[in-house]
């Protein structure tokens, strides 16, 4: 009698647990409908290519020559069009000047259609962070990449380079194309360990190397999940074998972090090493960011703490990452270029063994390369933004608050309305001359307005300091069997690497 009442009671709990479920599943899809009807006639004056009835865009966006494709549709759809990822998730995608200076001119936060897929990784750091926060945010983490902070990270930069170098040498004997992008990845964190958290260590160790492998994992798993929209929803994906797996990688990255700054903390304790620490010539990121202090002697909290500094580990190695391995390709495409650059630097470097901070003003010719680079490949090739006020564009058409915004930085650079020739490599777009005659919103590497990257100084540094001497060292060329085929992991990879062809120049070439 009684197991039959308890079975009873199971049963009638199973029901109403059923029930609750499908209503508020109903009442979600109620929602998002009524959220696609809010997002479909906000944008129901700009026309766009056809999507698909259950996916929008993204089948098409998933595939290989996606950007080239949304190339495509900007010389069909001047300005703008509308973009969906699946029936729900729908922006405004931007790529004309005017458009970028009519958003980006402004403070809007990033869009949490996207960026909330950040925070189980980065948190609320500077990234995602809005309104009185980020400002607090921004104000105490401006000092840290000021000139007299950077100017010792020149040799670092330096010493960084000079592994991966030591790395090719022995590669390029084999006399074979190979990979350059992983290894660039390797510098890249190398040097960001040392300018972040002090590291002496001039290579990777266990430890190092996993959070490189979790961080190369997340971004994959990120950029899936945003095009995937059955991925949206958390509760969903978290049981998935992706989300299982972007779980774990978080976690790796979160101990890495953790351990680096409670090791510090620990050794600040110590009155000895702390002032070791206060008397060395330079101070990294993470002494900056302990010692951050606003007008009201409020500090970071450790949650604020872990989450700047994975916040700078994941944009400062990323997208250096990118940004200088399409470099190389570039030189390797463009010889005559690759010559000029390096006999600019090899002219600036003389008799000294080093390049200094002084020098890096110097680079003129090979300052515009790295920018023509950019342009062609931006290592962040699309931003994203939600509207937090009415926007009225230059055509006379607006957009109500709330509308969500993709700019395409990699449409805008090659907009043939902007940039004549779009698809010629001319670093002579950026002479003085010519940037000056040139729209403030047609180049945007680093987004643009208020809430620009903070870093652009410091991988701009990065960038001459670490293709100068790669282009001392070696002379580059194309593997034709093997060339880059470009794809959107938030940052812009090749997915089948980028194959170089190395040219040791010999003793001396880089002193």
């Amino acid at each position: 009698m009684v197991p039959s009442f308890l079975s009873l009671r199971l049963s009638c709990l199973g029901l109403w647990a059923s029930g609750l479920i499908l209503v508020l599943g109903f009442l979600k899809l109620i929602r998002l409908l009524l959220r696609r009807q809010r997002l479909a006639k906000a944008m129901g004056n700009f026309p766009g290519p056809p999507t698909h009835w259950l996916f929008g865009h993204a089948l098409e966006i998933q595939q290989t020559g996606s950007l080239d494709k949304v190339v495509s549709w900007a010389h069909q759809f001047p300005y703008a069009h509308p973009l969906w990822f699946g029936q729900f998730v729908g922006f405004l995608n931007i790529y004309e000047p005017d458009y970028a200076k009519a958003v980006y001119s402004r403070g809007d936060p990033k869009a949490p259609d996207v960026y909330d897929f950040f925070l189980q990784w980065i948190g609320r750091g500077l990234l995602v962070l809005e309104g009185p926060k980020w400002f607090q945010h921004r104000k105490l983490l401006t000092p840290g990449f000021h000139y007299d902070v950077l100017k010792p990270y020149v040799a670092l930069f330096a010493e960084s380079t000079r592994v991966m170098l030591d790395k090719w040498e022995e590669k390029a004997q084999e006399g074979k194309s190979f990979d350059i992008f992983c290894d660039v990845g390797h510098m890249a964190l190398n040097t960001l360990m040392k300018c972040t958290f002090g590291r002496g260590d001039t290579s990777l160790g266990h430890r190092d190397s996993s959070y490189y492998l979790a961080v190369s994992d997340l971004t994959l798993l990120m950029q899936q999940r945003l095009v995937s929209f059955h991925y949206h929803n958390d509760f969903i994906y978290w049981l998935t074998p992706h989300g299982r797996r972007f779980l774990r990688a978080c976690q790796v990255a979160h101990d890495h972090t953790d351990q680096v700054i409670r090791e510090r903390k620990a050794a600040l304790q110590d009155e000895k090493v702390r002032k070791k620490i206060q008397n060395r010539r330079h101070l990294d990121f993470l002494d900056i960011l302990l010692g951050a202090r606003d007008e009201d002697d409020s500090k970071l909290s450790d949650a604020d703490l872990r989450a700047e500094v994975d916040t700078f580990m994941f944009e400062g190695h990323d997208t250096t990452t990118s940004g200088i391995s399409w470099f190389l390709y570039c030189m390797a495409l463009y010889p005559e270029h690759q010559h000029r650059c390096r006999e600019e630097v090899r002219e600036i470097l003389g008799d000294q063994d080093s390049f200094q901070w002084d020098d890096l003003g110097k680079m003129t010719y090979l300052t515009m390369c790295i920018k023509e680079s950019f342009r062609l490949y931006p290592p962040v090739p699309q931003v994203y933004r939600q509207l937090s006020k009415p926007v009225t564009f230059v055509d006379g058409r607006s957009l109500p608050a709330g509308s969500l915004i993709s700019m395409h930085i990699y449409a805008l650079h090659r907009n043939s309305a902007v940039w004549p020739n779009p698809e010629v490599f001319d670093p002579l777009r950026f002479s003085t001359e010519n940037a000056s005659k040139r729209h403030p919103f047609a180049f945007m590497p680093f987004s643009a307005g208020p809430r620009n990257c903070i870093g652009q100084q410091f991988a701009m540094s990065e960038m001459k300091v670490v293709t100068a001497m790669c282009l001392l060292h070696f002379e580059f060329s194309l593997d034709p069997s093997r060339l880059p085929i470009k794809m959107l992991q938030l940052v812009l990879r090749s997915k089948n690497g980028i194959h170089l062809h190395l040219k040791p120049l010999g003793p001396g070439s880089g002193k």
